[in-house]
């Protein structure tokens, strides 16, 4: 922070805050401040009230108990819209953009400007245009926002909040679905506001990117407050300790498994995206894609579940080709996938748990011609739940309920009753926290250890690098490179990543 806190007042002051869900008590007494040009980080697993506490602060949840103060004037009956009008802005985890409208009219939305009782869209697009370039954002104000991978989307997100000309800004998870280089641009917004004196309430599972930002940290755990202190004062391994309440001695847990024999091949695949792609996966193998944003890894799972179609190309899963037209087909045969957009694709929100493990299981729980086993569908639902240590108050509660790594984990969880072969794993670990990782991370080596295949699409390269048996690098909807956990760097997938960029240039 560039000023002693000691001489200033702080833009926000929140104390005793308690909050209440059916069944989960999310806050209880919880205090947190946050002072002018600061980056405040607030810490914790999943479903600790991160999310809940910013909520609140942005009008969205009304606390049942406690006060706060935003800018020295007490926060009273609060919206979305008296939130802005304090000068608070929310970057959601989950986004919050209308998919059917374009860049500029999402970053104006609330806010749009008119000329004789009409929108001024050409106005919006200019204004919207120079924001984006300002944020130095390549994409295009009259881009239907649907259109966008999610890190483009992301950054809309991050547009919009700025366009405001906040005093207090809260990034839930901004990095999430970024690449180094946008995590980079990112950082310089972010010193660029400080040095104006906008504060910062940032929450984050990528614990490695705080040193570059963060001032202070504070950290919840189960809706309380455990600590708050100087960021230069800790270290990641106490910061985790404090999160989780004992120590997780092993980032990425890894087993060695003998690679048996090849279980799934892709030959010549081709879809809109992706272009004459071939590669294999053999039994005990996790075979991870790295790449920049855009380079076709999402879309290459897509198209091997069914759900893009295939323009040309083969899969073979052991020595049989087959005809995969849908999802359905790819389930039928042995191949699950988890979705990198868990909330659109991965989940009915507004379902319940023991539901939404039973959709994807329908034709295990029940017989021709029949009703649901609920009584069954109860008992896969637990074995998901425990497995995965689930944190809910029961197999009743809505998906919407649930926190981000909650609702992940009940994506995988559905997957986990079925006689797969294949699991395709597109960005897993996205926005769940550190404890959660290692779960997941232990549930891919269960699968490695028991002969199965898994596809792991990551963002994150120590990732790749710590989990993935090989690493297959994409770039433009090829792939560009190859190495084993031997010969993989950093240096060398980033090289790869770019190839077709650098001969461009």
């Amino acid at each position: 922070m560039h000023t002693s806190r000691s001489s200033q007042t702080p833009l926000v002051r929140m104390s005793g805050i308690c909050k209440t869900f059916p069944g989960v008590q999310a806050l209880d007494d919880v205090s947190f401040d946050l002072y002018p040009g600061e980056v405040h980080a607030l810490l914790g697993e999943n479903g600790a009230g991160k999310s809940t506490l910013m909520k609140i602060l942005g009008g969205i949840y009304a606390q049942d108990a406690g006060e706060f103060t935003v800018a020295n004037r007490r926060a009273e009956h609060m919206s979305p819209k008296r939130a802005q009008e304090l000068g608070v802005a929310v970057i959601h985890q989950e986004l919050n953009l209308c998919p059917h409208l374009t860049v500029a009219e999402n970053i104006f939305l609330g806010r749009e400007q008119t000329k004789f009782g009409a929108l001024a869209q050409r106005r919006m697009n200019a204004e919207a245009a120079q924001i984006l370039t300002d944020l130095r954002i390549d994409i295009s104000p009259d881009a239907i926002v649907s259109k966008l991978p999610v890190g483009g989307q992301q950054m809309v997100e991050i547009a919009k909040a700025l366009s405001a000309h906040c005093k207090v800004l809260v990034m839930d998870e901004p990095t999430s679905a970024l690449t180094s280089r946008e995590v980079d641009e990112l950082n310089r917004m972010i010193r660029d506001l400080q040095s104006v004196g906008c504060g910062i309430a940032y929450i984050s599972h990528r614990l490695e990117e705080l040193a570059a930002i963060a001032d202070r940290v504070t950290i919840l755990r189960d809706g309380r407050h455990i600590a708050t202190m100087n960021y230069r004062d800790t270290n990641i391994h106490q910061i985790i300790s404090f999160m989780v309440g004992r120590e997780i001695t092993e980032k990425f847990p890894t087993v060695t498994a003998p690679r048996g024999q090849e279980l799934l091949r892709v030959e010549h695949l081709a879809s809109r995206a992706v272009h004459d792609v071939s590669f294999s996966l053999y039994k005990g193998e996790i075979l991870g894609f790295a790449g920049l944003m855009g380079a076709g890894r999402t879309e290459l799972m897509r198209a091997i579940f069914g759900a893009d179609a295939m323009l040309s190309g083969d899969i073979i899963l052991e020595g049989k080709s087959l005809r995969i037209n849908s999802p359905r087909d790819a389930i039928r045969h042995g191949i699950v996938c988890v979705p990198e957009d868990r909330k659109k694709e991965g989940l009915c929100i507004n379902l319940p748990i023991h539901e939404n493990v039973g959709l994807a299981n329908l034709d295990r729980l029940t017989a021709p011609l029949s009703t649901i086993d609920r009584a069954a569908e109860r008992l896969t639902t637990q074995r998901a739940i425990d497995e995965l240590k689930i944190k809910t108050p029961s197999q009743n509660q809505y998906a919407r309920n649930l926190s981000g790594g909650n609702q992940q984990k009940v994506v995988v969880g559905k997957w986990l009753v079925r006689d797969a072969k294949v699991f395709l794993f597109d960005e897993p670990t996205r926005g769940i926290d550190v404890a959660a990782k290692v779960e997941i991370y232990n549930l891919m080596n269960r699968m490695k250890s028991q002969g199965l295949g898994v596809l792991f699409v990551t963002s994150e390269m120590p990732e790749a690098l710590g989990m993935a048996d090989r690493i297959l690098v994409m770039c433009e909807g090829c792939i560009t490179g190859e190495f084993t956990r031997e010969t993989a760097t950093q240096e060398k997938i980033l090289e790869a990543a770019t190839r077709f960029a650098r001969v461009a240039i």
